[in-house]
């Protein structure tokens, strides 16, 4: 099983955007795949997203399309350096490990 699109749903409004989209194209290009962006789509969130004890969806979140047209959730919480910024890197490293255990 291939890994055949990225899915980020986003805001620009929202703090993590740039992390978020930076981790996209850097994966795309990496993995040679093709990426998409929808912004602030709750309908496409409520059926594919991580929700919270609410039952809320929350932007952003990045996803995997695979070749059986499958869609999962493979970066939904950019994870935080020192600083308490976003870690782009670590975020890229997390997607990119679940993507590998999703193809393998």
């Amino acid at each position: 099983m291939k890994a055949k699109k990225l899915i980020l749903v986003t805001s620009e409004a929202h703090p993590m955007h740039k992390a978020f989209l930076n981790v996209t194209d850097q994966l795309s290009k990496e993995l040679g795949i093709e990426k998409e962006v929808k912004m602030e789509d709750y309908s496409f969130l409520a059926d594919y997203g991580e929700k919270d004890d609410l039952g809320m969806s929350w932007l952003p979140q990045l996803f995997v399309e695979l070749e059986d047209g499958k869609i999962v959730p493979i970066l939904t919480k950019m994870p935080l350096g020192a600083d308490l910024k976003a870690d782009s890197t670590k975020g890229k490293e997390e997607a990119l490990n679940k993507i590998k255990s999703l193809t393998s």
